[in-house]
């Protein structure tokens, strides 16, 4: 991180408390940034940073989908997450031993979020036990209908990490008895996977994401509502206020350690 900043030349910039504005969406400029370059390392540099910080992930997966013609708007987007990662240059990923070993995993979808093309932001957290082990954030491949599509959609791809995950546990002899549990804050979404009746409405649907129905048929997965103030990827998939971003942090487990006796 100190690196980055130095790189950036701010390493005396001011701190702040999010790494995306609320009130403001990236749209296209017609001026463009005089440093390409510097831009596409830049935000090169903090893609890696999110393997370690998740709550960087919906700021810089947005930063990276203007690498080809960034404007001066992009510069200024990419400037505010170095401002935030100033302010948490101690904080990292905790890690701590749980007395649980099952599967569950959150899953949100922001429809329509993006201003140019309308497609939807996915995002999920997957979780062993009480730790984070594994969460993206990334705009779907093809735009969706209705909120509940997008929602399903990102079911789907979470569906897909959390069998590898379930996969590679089984290797490793760590396998939990109990199915994995996905969390989603769409009540459709949630029928949908499990009742056949909805599928007459998603027909345009690709076949490739009512594979989850089979996972939920088989018993592999259950899928259960989860209030929208409970939504954890809810920091994958759009700016948030301060408050807000703050609490779904910490329980991501995105702390500062504590000061050395």
């Amino acid at each position: 991180m100190d690196d980055i900043l130095t790189r950036a030349g701010m390493t005396d910039c001011k701190s702040l408390s999010t790494p995306a504005a609320v009130t403001k969406s990236a749209t296209p400029t017609t001026d463009p940034y005089e440093n390409p370059t510097q831009y596409r390392r830049l935000a090169g540099a903090l893609q890696y940073l999110t393997i370690t910080r998740p709550d960087l992930s919906y700021a810089v997966n947005r930063l990276c989908q203007f690498m080809h013609t960034p404007t001066d708007e992009h510069w200024a987007m990419l400037k505010r997450v170095l401002h935030y990662v100033k302010g948490t240059i101690t904080h990292g990923l905790r890690l701590s031993v749980s007395s649980s070993s099952d599967v569950h995993a959150y899953s949100d979808s922001d429809w329509a979020g993006c201003p140019m093309d309308r497609k939807s932001t996915s995002g999920y957290a997957v979780f062993l036990g009480s730790n984070l082990v594994s969460w993206v954030s990334r705009k779907q491949r093809t735009a969706a209908r209705s909120s509940t599509e997008a929602e399903y959609k990102g079911l789907a791809d979470v569906a897909a990490e959390v069998t590898w995950v379930m996969s590679l546990l089984g290797e490793l002899g760590l396998q939990s008895r109990n199915p994995a549990t996905l969390w989603c804050d769409n009540l459709g979404a949630t029928y949908m996977c499990a009742n056949p009746v909805f599928h007459a409405r998603t027909k345009h649907v690709e076949i490739d994401y009512h594979f989850i129905r089979d996972k939920v048929s088989t018993g592999e997965f259950l899928v259960n509502f989860v209030s929208t103030k409970d939504q954890l990827a809810d920091i994958f998939t759009k700016p948030l206020a301060s408050a807000r971003f703050s609490s779904l942090r910490d329980k991501l487990n995105v702390v500062s350690p504590p000061p050395s006796a």
